[in-house]
């Protein structure tokens, strides 16, 4: 069994015990969250899309850690004018394990 979900505003393919990291959520390691936003959900025999969303079916997940990513730069230089400039960044994640898929009514 497996779900598409959406978090923030991106979707996520996610199976049980599955470990994702997600933009930044504002929650605590070690709380359980709830994620309604299931786009699809698909068993062995059916799968059920939603209109968005599936009704009633959610994803239920732990935090793990809060974590920041690969640092990723942007470098741009102009020739022939001696000038540059160099800008870094790392995005801020939240690690999540799915603990369950639950299916709508």
């Amino acid at each position: 069994m497996y779900a598409i979900i959406e978090v923030g505003a991106k979707q996520y393919n996610v199976k049980k015990d599955d470990i994702i990291e997600v933009n930044k959520q504002v929650v605590a390691k070690g709380d359980n969250i709830d994620i309604d936003k299931v786009l699809l959900i698909s068993d062995e025999k059916k799968v059920e899309i939603g209109q968005p969303y599936v009704k009633g079916a959610k994803v239920q997940a732990v935090v793990l850690k809060q974590t920041f990513g690969e640092k990723t730069t942007a470098y741009k230089h102009r020739r022939r004018k001696n000038s540059h400039w160099e800008k870094g960044h790392r995005a801020q994640l939240t690690e999540l394990k799915i603990k369950a898929i639950v299916l709508g009514s």
